[in-house]
């Protein structure tokens, strides 16, 4: 076990070049500041690094709040603002060396109720595509998860860019930005008829949408894949 100033007092660390990828990309990221007594034992309890970009968020961010807040990064928030890290993934209240996300660990959700995680050591054995260390996602159209061809630093200069345009291109309809900024930092946008339903996926624009608690999303999105081909997603987040 490496101690809590292994983690922070390192050679080249990570946020400097983080947040000039941020602030200079051509996608609105809007810093959430970080609370340090949350940041610490979160940063130490993953035994990350901040020459990680991993442990760059969790030491100097609440949140990340991406493309007018359609993605949501999970950090070490001041006051609650948004969900953290350690609570989406349930960590222990006490640092326990032994504890390790079961198919690893989820750092961000849309609005819509996808969910991206870095994998474990073991994803096929949790039912997950990719590599162990890349970026999955959990698309809540297709009910899959999906594996990005990224770790989590080019992952979040991804998210900087403008790959979300492409990436949600048939997920996102005239006026988004509007709905999503009224949004309550732990609720998502429930469409109906659903996500992966043939209108849906034929126009996306003629759903109709309602804010509800994110847990309530990531439940029915768990509960369809259950029903519909009996399998089960695995942890999307406790938030």
């Amino acid at each position: 076990m490496r101690e809590l100033s292994q983690l922070i007092d390192v050679e080249k660390p990570a946020w400097p070049e983080l947040r000039e990828t941020l602030v200079s990309g051509p996608v609105s990221v809007e810093v959430l500041p970080p609370d340090s007594d949350l940041a610490r034992p979160s940063l130490l309890q993953l035994q990350v690094t901040t020459r990680s970009y991993l442990g760059a968020v969790v030491l100097h961010c609440g949140a990340l709040l991406v493309d007018h807040g359609w993605v949501r990064v999970f950090g070490s928030p001041l006051g609650g603002a948004v969900p953290s890290l350690a609570r989406v993934n349930q960590f222990p209240e006490v640092f326990d060396s032994a504890w390790r996300p079961d198919a690893g660990l989820v750092v961000a959700h849309d609005v819509l109720g996808g969910v991206f995680a870095l994998n474990g050591a073991g994803p096929a054995s949790a039912g997950r595509p990719g590599a162990p260390g890349e970026i999955v996602y959990f698309a809540p159209d297709s009910l899959r998860w999906e594996a990005l061809g990224a770790g989590h630093s080019a992952w979040l200069a991804w998210l900087a860019s403008r790959a979300l345009d492409e990436f949600y291109a048939d997920l996102r309809w005239p006026g988004w930005q509007d709905e999503v900024w009224a949004l309550n930092s732990d609720q998502g946008l429930s469409l109906f008829p659903p996500l992966w339903s043939a209108e849906a996926r034929q126009d996306i624009s003629a759903t109709s949408r309602r804010a509800v608690p994110m847990a309530e999303l990531l439940g029915v999105a768990r509960d369809s894949c259950r029903q519909f081909d009996g399998v089960d997603p695995g942890f999307l987040g406790a938030v």
